[in-house]
């Protein structure tokens, strides 16, 4: 009876698989310069992850962004009218100083 021994394989989805899951974090700086003096500096962060793990971590920035999401345009619209709000009772608040200032 021969010995059956388990096949571990890793294919190229095995891998792409874990790294979705877990997620990978690449970091990096590129420095340029001239006799000891630093011309330009470059940082470069990359996070691989799934959806779901992106989340988990607080990453959820294409949910507010205009171009990605429709859900972002509605929470825009909202932040439009509380920003005019705000403007609207500042220009009363400056307009009851200037006139308690001139009394």
């Amino acid at each position: 009876m021969p010995v059956e021994h388990p096949i571990q394989s890793n294919t190229i989805v095995d891998v792409l698989d874990k790294i979705l899951d877990k997620g990978v974090v690449i970091a990096g700086d590129i420095s340029v310069g001239i006799a000891d003096v630093e011309l330009l500096t470059i940082k470069i962060r990359l996070i691989v992850a799934s959806v779901d793990k992106a989340k988990e971590i607080g990453m959820d920035w294409w949910e507010t962004d205009p171009y990605l999401s429709s859900k972002a345009t509605e929470h825009t619209k909202a932040l439009e009218e509380e920003n005019k709000q705000l403007q609207e009772r500042l220009n009363q608040l400056e307009k009851a100083i200037n006139t308690s200032t001139k009394n």
